[in-house]
This record gives C-alpha cells, sequence and structure tokens, in this order.
C-alpha cells in the first residue's frame, strides 16, 4: 500500500493536527484493548462468568485481530487512505460501542471480535501514513506520535476506563474508547490530506509477503514469546482482588505502572536494537521477559509487589521493536502487510496467553500458574527465535 512519490502529499499546515487525529484512534485502540484486561473480574461478575471464562472476551478480540489484519490490508489497498483510515477507527468506535451496551456474554465476546477486526490494518497503515505526511527527514517523528498514543493508552486511558468501571459500571470501560474512536474516524476525515489512489497498488502481491519465510519467522516470535506477557497481565487485576485486600487504588496503579514500563521499555528496547541488532535486543528482552514473569508468580498474594510485578512487565513489552525492525528489513515492498501482521502477531500472543494461562486456573493451579505459563511461552518463543536467526543466517 506505499504510494509512489507523485502521490505522497506535500507537508501540509494542518499535517500535525492529522497526525494527532491518528494519534486519538491509536489512543482509543490501546484503552479499549488493555482495559479489557484490567475490567476483567467485573465484567465476569457481572455477566455470571468465572475468570477464565471472562477471558476468552480478551481471546476474541486478539482473534479478530489476526483475521483483521491481513483482510483489511488486502480490501484497502485500491482506497483513498483518508477514508481507509476514517472507516476502520469508525467501526472500532461502533463496535466497542456495542459491546458496552448488547446484553449477555456471547454477544459481548463476538462484539470484541469485531471490535478487534481494524485494529492492525488501522495502525499499521497510521504509521505509514503519519510519515509520508511529512518531510522526508522526519518520517520518524510522524510514526513516533501515533505510537504516541498507545503509550499514552496505557499510562492515562486504561487507569481512567478502570475507575470508570468500577465507579459506574464496567461498560463504560468500552464506551469511552467507542466515543473517542468515533471522534477520531471525523477529525481524520477533516484534517488529514488527500492522497490518490497507488495505481500500482497490489493486494495479493502484499499478501504473498507472507509466504517470506523470514517474514513468517518473524511474525512467530512474536506470537509465541509475547504471549507469556498476556498470560500474566491479563489476569493481573483478578488474582490481585483474588488473593490480597489491596485499597480500592491499588489496580488502578497497577495498570498505570504497566503503561509507565512500557512507555520506558519501548525507548530501551530502541537503544538495544541499535546496540545489539534485530536478534540481540530480541534475545536479550525474551530472556528479561521470562524473569519478570517468574518475579510475577512469587509476587502473587502481595499488592505492592504485584504492582512492581506490573511495572517490570510493561518494561519487557518493548519486545515489538526490535521485531518490527526485522520486518522492515525483510519485508520488501510489502511495508503495509507487514506493518499490520505485527501486531496481528502479538494479537495473537495476546488470544494465546489468557486462553492458554485460562485453562491453568480452570485445572484448579492457581493464580501462581499464570507466571509458570508465561515462563513456558516465553521459552517457546527462545525456540522461534533461534530458528528465525537461523533461517536469516542461511538465507544470508
Amino acid at each position: 500500500m506505499s504510494s509512489p512519490a507523485s502521490a505522497k502529499p506535500s507537508p501540509a499546515p494542518n499535517a500535525t493536527l492529522a497526525i494527532l487525529a491518528l494519534a486519538l484512534g491509536a489512543f482509543a485502540i490501546g484503552t479499549s484493548e488493555f482495559a479489557a484486561m484490567g475490567l476483567l473480574p467485573w465484567y465476569a461478575a457481572d455477566l455470571g462468568v468465572t475468570e477464565p471464562m471472562a477471558g476468552h472476551v480478551v481471546s476474541a478480540y486478539a482473534l479478530g485481530v489476526v483475521v483483521g489484519a491481513p483482510l483489511t490490508s488486502i480490501l484497502g489497498a485500491r482506497l483513498p487512505r483518508r477514508r481507509y483510515l476514517a472507516a476502520l477507527i469508525a467501526i472500532y468506535g461502533v463496535m466497542n460501542i456495542l459491546a458496552s451496551i448488547l446484553p449477555g456474554y456471547s454477544t459481548l465476546v463476538g462484539a470484541r471480535f469485531l471490535a478487534g477486526l481494524p485494529h492492525g490494518g488501522f495502525l499499521g497503515v497510521a504509521m505509514l501514513f503519519a510519515a509520508d505526511a511529512l518531510p522526508h527527514e522526519q518520517r520518524a517523528k510522524g510514526v513516533t506520535h501515533v505510537l504516541l498514543g498507545l503509550t499514552v493508552a496505557n499510562i492515562i486511558g486504561v487507569p481512567l476506563a478502570q475507575l470508570l468501571g468500577q465507579g459506574l459500571g464496567w461498560r463504560w470501560g468500552f464506551g469511552l474508547p467507542g466515543v473517542l474512536a468515533l471522534a477520531a474516524a471525523l477529525l481524520i476525515l477533516r484534517l488529514a490530506p488527500r492522497v490518490g489512489v497507488d495505481p500500482n497498488a497490489n493486494p495479493m502481491a502484499e499478501l504473498r509477503a507472507l509466504r517470506n519465510p523470514a517474514v513468517a519467522a518473524t511474525l512467530m516470535v512474536g506470537a509465541i514469546g509475547s504471549g507469556g506477557l498476556f498470560a500474566v497481565y491479563s489476569f493481573l487485576s483478578a488474582a490481585m482482588l483474588a488473593t490480597t485486600q489491596p485499597p480500592v487504588w491499588a489496580v488502578t496503579v497497577a495498570l498505570s505502572a504497566f503503561g509507565i514500563g512500557g512507555t520506558l521499555g519501548g525507548l530501551l528496547a530502541a537503544r538495544l536494537t541499535i546496540r545489539l541488532g534485530n536478534f540481540g535486543a530480541a534475545l536479550a528482552l525474551m530472556l528479561f521477559m521470562i524473569v519478570t514473569q517468574g518475579f510475577a508468580a512469587l509476587a502473587v498474594g502481595s499488592w505492592t509487589l504485584m504492582i512492581l510485578s506490573s511495572f517490570l512487565l510493561g518494561l519487557g513489552s518493548g519486545m515489538v521493536v526490535p521485531l518490527q525492525t526485522q520486518l522492515m528489513d525483510v519485508a520488501g515492498k510489502a511495508q503495509s502487510m507487514a506493518a499490520a501482521m505485527n501486531h496481528a502477531a502479538f494479537n495473537a500472543a495476546n488470544a494465546l496467553g489468557p486462553w492458554v494461562a485460562g485453562m491453568a486456573l480452570a485445572a484448579g493451579w492457581g493464580w501462581r500458574s499464570s507466571g509458570i505459563v508465561g515462563i513456558a511461552l516465553s521459552l517457546a518463543g527462545l525456540v522461534a527465535l533461534g530458528l528465525a536467526w537461523r533461517q536469516q543466517r542461511n538465507a544470508g
């Protein structure tokens, strides 16, 4: 979906405002995605289901991202990016609002699956669009500003949704980002530069990028290795409430601590990637994740240690940086598909982690088991990383 030079917009006075509109969409996505984990105990109790069953709400969203990332990339390849992005984030808003008002567990699972469909396509193309909206030497700034929406969501948006969920009902945790997503759609239509459709766009050529062994191997690392992070984080709030007697603000602080850790983790991961290379940084971060997941298991029963554990888990989420860089190196001309599929890979992990951890909880292994599951998935991720490294070495 990359545009030719003739189709790139010249820097416009409202380019910064357009990028902020894209960042608002990213903020809505980040808030909704992670609020679903923090609010899990409340909608489980309200809907009369167990915590492992409620974990399927998280997994359904993640599966929606996995399915939607390649689908939206193919369908949107020949559409004007401005309208394409506005449509995706508008659909996202509507589905979140439906999740907040429709009754019943099954409808919540279905609405969350549908909400996940636009996720990867929006974020992937938004970063490319933001880069093209600025002069070439400032392209990285556009990408960073869009990603800032996700970062701020974990620091401010998710804790705010948590407070609203505790005080007014869990449905507000989905309704708020839904409204913000609709606002982002209107702002994108109003502010984003008009860019012509790329006449050379080839949806199937981008899809064929998934047959590239280097692309597939890199995606596999994220899909498996990051599952441990989500296995622990998805049940963090529930474990804290079930095993401790925390003050009313403790869960909110734990969620904010994860966001702060994620912000610092992204910055540190960028430096590690520059210094150690893509595979060296990924190896260091994977080993760090194993340590933090072990600590998370030991921390269960102490709400203060669980807040610290949340911060450390956030630090490990920087894994997305070296893997995204590796995908950019090996995806060739299929940059849009690669960007979207990177989000899909991490949401495959978001589906896998809670599902396996939920089975462990349902089997009666206790709240510490999510940390043990996390370690196992991260070890499997190490194996996948080794295979990806060997594949690149043999190809070189």
